[in-house]
Formats: C-alpha cells, sequence, structure tokens
C-alpha cells in the first residue's frame, strides 16, 4: 500500500473500488511548525475517464489497484476503435478513440515502447514513450543559414500533428517529439 508521499505520475491506486491513474502530484508544506507536507493529487478514473482531484497528506495510505502493464504494439484503427497487439502472447486489444484523446496523433501503424494497463484482461489506457520519431510531411521549404537563430514555423508530421520546428528543417525529414508537452525535441 503506498503511501501519498510516495506517489508518482503514472502510479495506478484503486479509489472507491475504481483503478485510478495518477495524472498530477503538488506538495505543499504548510509554514507552521509540526504541520504536515499536503500533497494534492490529480487522479484519472480508468474505467469512466472522470477526473478527481484530493488533498492528502504525506502519511495517508492508498490501496493499490490489481492493474497489470504489458508492452504493447499499435496494429492498426478500425472506425473509432484502435487496435494494440501483446507483444508477449499477441492478443488483440481494442480502446475507444475517446479514450485516447491527447495520444492519437502520436500513434503510427508498428510503433513499439507502448505500455498498456489492464484489469481483469480489459485494457483501461495506455502510456506512450516520453518521445516519438515523427516524420516531416508538409512545411515551408528550408532556409539556408537559419541554424543559428531561433526562428520556428509550423510542420504537419506523417500522423496529421501539427508542430513548430526550427527554420533549416525540411520535408521528409525525421523528428523527435515530446508526448507529453507536443513540442519538438531534436532531429531523430
Amino acid at each position: 500500500m503506498p503511501k501519498a508521499c510516495d506517489l508518482k505520475k503514472g502510479d495506478i491506486v484503486e479509489i472507491n473500488e475504481a483503478p485510478h491513474a495518477v495524472r498530477r502530484v503538488e506538495s505543499k508544506s504548510p509554514s507552521s511548525r509540526g504541520a504536515a507536507t499536503l500533497y494534492k493529487i490529480r487522479f484519472k478514473n480508468l474505467k469512466r475517464g472522470s477526473k478527481l482531484e484530493q488533498s492528502l497528506k504525506g502519511d495517508d495510505y492508498l490501496k493499490e489497484s490489481d492493474c497489470s502493464r504489458v508492452q504493447v504494439q499499435y496494429s492498426y484503427r478500425d472506425g473509432d476503435i484502435l487496435m494494440f497487439m501483446n507483444l508477449d502472447d499477441y492478443s488483440q486489444y481494442g480502446l475507444n478513440s475517446e479514450d485516447l484523446k491527447g495520444q492519437i496523433e502520436y500513434l503510427f501503424e508498428g510503433m513499439e515502447g507502448i505500455v498498456a494497463l489492464l484489469v481483469d484482461g480489459e485494457i483501461l489506457a495506455v502510456e506512450l514513450p516520453q518521445s516519438v520519431a515523427l516524420e516531416i510531411v508538409d512545411t515551408t521549404p528550408g532556409v539556408k543559414g537559419a541554424t543559428a537563430t531561433g526562428r520556428t514555423k509550423p510542420a504537419t508530421l506523417m500522423t496529421g500533428l501539427e508542430i513548430q520546428v526550427p527554420e533549416y528543417l525540411e520535408s521528409g525529414e525525421r523528428v523527435k517529439v515530446n508526448t507529453a508537452t507536443g513540442s519538438f525535441i531534436s532531429r531523430a
């Protein structure tokens, strides 16, 4: 049973008999002596998708969820259902596109490094890697000598995601993108 002070983003705990993922943890230390540090934690209910915020003391215990993590590969999209394949036993899991808001634009066929969260053999959510390498399909032509400036331009990537990239990059090049912020990291 984890304590509130030990929780970090991505941990799965059980609240009201439903698995919740930790999305954000903020600690607040009161100024009076002897007061306990408070942790403001934002959870996401993995079954319903709703958000929950709680303020807990550092020594409050939470029940650990009976959730397993397995490596999966993104296979294909069938209407509103996105299919993932377990890399160990090749079983298939389908997840509704509504449950993947903010993550779909980083997925491409054959993508690995994805972790699926399973409860009783049912997929509830996926965790993407910190960064993904995607190809630029549309951007304005590169400017010679623009490597010294910090100017950027919009670029459309192979998944339809639009980000700001340095001026010197051209269509056809691969770039690394941070999946948490959606920002350019480097060339891939």
